[in-house]
Parts: C-alpha cells; sequence; structure tokens
C-alpha cells in the first residue's frame, strides 16, 4: 500500500465503558508521509435520548502501556471492554461491524465526525461488508486521494455468495450437493432450502434473550433461537462476548450440586455447615454475575475451588481401585 501521499488509518480500536454504557473510548493510529506512527486517543457520550458528543479524553489506555496492534475484541483493560478492533495488516476472513458502530444502523454518529469519519473510511470505502453479509477476501490494498485531500483506503475484494447460517462449502461438498439435488429432481422429491434468518429478525436478538440460553450449548441455543451458528456467534460479538458462557455456568452448577450434598452431610457441624452454606451462596452469586456480564472470567478462588475438588475424587478413585 502507498502510503507516501499522505497519512493514511493503519488501526481503529473501540472500547466500551462496563459501567457507564454511555462512555466510549477510541484508539486511532495514523501512518504519516515519513513511516512514523501518530496515535490519538479520545472519548465520546453516546446518549441514549441525545446526540453523540466528543469530550476531552486523558490518554488512558495509552497510560497502560498497551500496544495498539495487540488489542483485540474482547479484551477489557480496567473498566474498559474491547468491542470493535481494526489492524490493516491482519484483516480477519470474516468482518463483523457492531450495530452501535454502524452509520446506516446508527445515524447519530454523524455528529461525532472524528470517529465517524474513520468509521466511513474502514467499513465503506475498505471493507465494504457492512450490511451485506457474505464473507470476503482480500486481494489488493491501495491508498487514494480524494478532491478535498482526504486519503481512503480502497480494496479489491472477492465476493463469496455464502449464506452466514451455513458452514461454506468446499468443491468437493459443493459438487455431493448438486449430484443429490439433480437426483432429487429426478425421483421427483421436492428439494428443501434452508432459509435464511431474516435480517430484522437478528437486530431485534437483545442481551436478555442470549441470557435465557447460557445453559445450553450454543449449538442448541442457536436452534432455540432459529439462527445460524455463525449468526450467533456475530451477535455474541456485539454484545461483547468472546466465548458461549455454557461451560462456566455448567461447571459452577455442578459446584453448587457438590456443595450441597456436603451441607446435607454436615448437618451435625454447624460449623462446617456454615462454611459449606456461605460458600455455595458465594458460588450463587457469581453464577448470576456471569449470567449479567458474559465476559466476565471465573474468579481465581472458585477456580482453585474447583481444582481441590477434582483432586479429591481423584484420590477418591484411586483408593477405591
Amino acid at each position: 500500500m502507498d502510503l507516501s501521499q499522505g497519512p493514511c488509518l493503519t488501526t481503529l480500536v473501540v472500547f466500551e465503558n462496563t459501567i457507564n454504557k454511555e462512555l466510549i473510548r477510541s484508539l486511532h493510529v495514523y501512518r504519516l508521509e515519513n513511516g512514523e506512527e501518530n496515535e490519538v486517543e479520545r472519548q465520546f457520550v453516546f446518549r441514549k435520548d441525545g446526540p453523540y458528543v466528543e469530550t476531552a479524553a486523558a490518554p488512558l489506555l495509552l497510560l497502560q502501556g498497551v500496544l495498539a496492534h495487540e488489542l483485540f475484541e474482547g479484551r477489557v483493560i480496567g473498566l474498559w471492554l474491547c468491542s470493535f478492533a481494526f489492524h490493516i495488516h491482519r484483516l480477519p476472513r470474516f468482518f463483523f461491524i457492531p450495530s452501535l458502530l454502524s452509520i446506516s444502523r446508527n445515524p447519530k454518529l454523524k455528529s461525532i465526525p472524528t470517529l465517524a469519519n474513520d468509521l466511513q473510511l474502514i467499513f465503506q470505502r475498505g471493507c465494504g461488508t457492512e450490511d451485506r453479509g457474505p464473507s470476503r477476501e482480500l486481494s489488493k490494498e491501495t491508498c487514494t486521494r480524494d478532491g478535498d485531500n482526504h486519503y481512503h483506503l480502497k480494496r479489491s475484494l472477492l465476493v463469496l455468495d455464502q449464506d452466514l447460517n451455513c458452514l461454506p462449502n468446499s468443491g468437493a461438498t459443493s459438487e455431493l450437493l448438486k449430484s443429490r439435488q439433480t437426483e432429487q429432481n429426478a425421483t421427483g422429491v421436492a428439494v428443501k432450502k434452508k432459509k435464511r434468518a431474516d435480517s430484522k429478525d437478528v437486530a431485534r436478538i437483545a442481551l436478555e434473550d442470549l441470557a435465557k440460553y447460557f445453559d445450553l450449548p450454543i449449538v442448541e441455543a442457536s436452534r432455540n433461537l432459529n439462527v445460524g451458528l455463525t449468526v450467533l456467534k456475530r451477535k455474541c460479538r456485539e454484545f461483547g462476548i468472546p466465548r458461549w458462557p455454557h461451560r462456566k455456568i455448567k461447571s459452577l452448577d455442578g459446584l453448587i450440586r457438590d456443595l450441597q450434598e456436603e451441607a446435607e452431610q454436615r448437618q451435625q457441624d454447624e460449623a462446617a455447615a456454615y462454611a459449606v452454606a456461605k460458600r455455595r451462596m458465594m458460588l450463587e452469586t457469581e453464577k448470576e454475575s456471569i449470567e449479567k456480564e458474559p465476559f466476565i472470567e471465573l474468579k481465581s478462588e472458585t477456580k482453585r475451588f474447583r481444582q481441590d475438588i477434582f483432586k479429591r475424587r481423584h484420590k477418591a478413585r484411586a483408593l477405591k481401585n
């Protein structure tokens, strides 16, 4: 990519405040004409009942010593959760755009041009994937200049007509499907195509809808929500969920059941029964927290307690054998 004509955006990372959801912080990295990089950190207020505004921002992220090219979606730095990360040299195969940062779905972004211009540069002129759905592959990068002396990133992209609700098909799989379709048509059997989830129905899915199925594997959750597995994963990234929390919740449920059995065995010992009840209450509270904020990890104390239980079970099996 030719960067000698002027500065080009190479990195854009957007963070959401985990306490005050209206606070948004962004980190922009521009490549200058001399080859050096200029890092700019900005902060915005995304008001629900008013326009978006940019506020004075101290470099909180930069003071943490975090390198911009190491940031990724789902990373937490203090009270800030990374919800979007763009790196020009590490473009993913599937480029997902959060609704909050989509100019077509969130017109209020136009009131903060310092962020909106960079987002439009990435989404519309760069990746060009907004509101289109199919996967794309990068083939060529160029940096062009318009009449207003603004530099824009353009890419020639190969469009693959793939349904996001289905896994990408290889050449051999496509041939097999075509042969089966030919056989079914020859025998007069009706061919049913998998119906793609409507984009409006997908957009209506809220975090509360996902939370109802956190105790199920992600495949079963996608069936209950009537969306494809890929679409459900994209919705998780939109809400800042790096991993489906089924395993964490299942692990906590198992620990709670073990404590319930232990409490029944130690009813005679009041001190031990009180300690077991206290531990169980802590686990139930942690489970409720994960259901509300599924991106948080298990507490280190809980992990140590789970490890102790595993060791006790292993010793019990060894003695029994």
